[in-house]
């Protein structure tokens, strides 16, 4: 069971799931890092580059999933060091500080809750998010060019390049397949036909969106749509 909604933190989704069967469909790369919670453990979840896929027995698990390019600033870690990781929070943070999180968790009647309000807590005491990020990620994902993106933003290849980095985990080029596979999966699971999705997403065709698909999510795109 997967269920999510919207967050008081601006741009983030709050999650629950239960890992009820171990063959699973993968969690596919979306841009987002989160921040997990599951039976007094927890994670990180880092940005992924390829499909990753749950194991282990039957928990339950709350998530806090930022907005892409956000996570960096609130964890204090750049995003590259994370690239297609878990971690424990305490591999980041002071011990003692994740002990006290996970205590409050741990007690709430709805950990979901209690994370997303031990999150907007620690967000109040930083700077807000980057706004050019937030640019950065609205053009790419609305299928605009890098090269396009990094001019209207006044920045230069490599330093596009560096900002992605620290903030995605990645270069601009891998964001921008990320975020048009996501497009895609959006369109298809609407009950779009492959062929036009895969031009409406910025495909060349549908062997092209065919084979990015299997490379990203390791998996068809009709198994992804069907198993939705």
């Amino acid at each position: 069971m997967y269920e999510e909604r919207a967050s008081r933190l601006t741009g983030a989704v709050v999650w629950r799931r239960t890992l009820e069967d171990p063959a699973v469909l993968p969690v596919l790369p979306d841009g987002c890092m989160d921040l997990l919670w599951s039976e007094g453990r927890l994670l990180v979840s880092g940005p992924d580059t390829r499909a990753y896929v749950p194991e282990g027995p039957a928990a339950r698990w709350v998530g806090l999933r930022f907005h892409p390019g956000t996570a960096p600033a609130f964890l204090g870690v750049p995003a590259a060091e994370l690239r297609d990781r878990r971690v424990e929070l305490a591999d980041l943070w002071p011990a003692r500080e994740v002990r006290r999180l996970r205590a409050r968790i741990d007690a709430a009647a709805d950990p979901a809750t209690a994370l997303e309000e031990s999150a907007l807590e620690r967000a109040a005491d930083l700077d807000p998010p980057d706004p050019l990020l937030r640019r950065l990620v609205t053009a790419l994902d609305a299928g605009r060019p890098v090269a396009t993106t990094a001019d209207e933003l006044g920045l230069g290849a490599r330093q596009l390049h560096r900002r992605c980095l620290a903030a995605f985990g990645y270069g601009p080029k891998t964001l921008a397949r990320i975020l048009r596979l996501q497009r895609a999966l959006a369109l298809a699971r609407s009950g779009v036909p492959f062929a036009e999705t895969a031009v409406r997403a910025g495909y060349a065709d549908q062997p092209h969106l065919a084979r990015d698909v299997k490379e990203l999510a390791g998996v068809p795109l009709g198994r992804l749509v069907g198993g939705r």
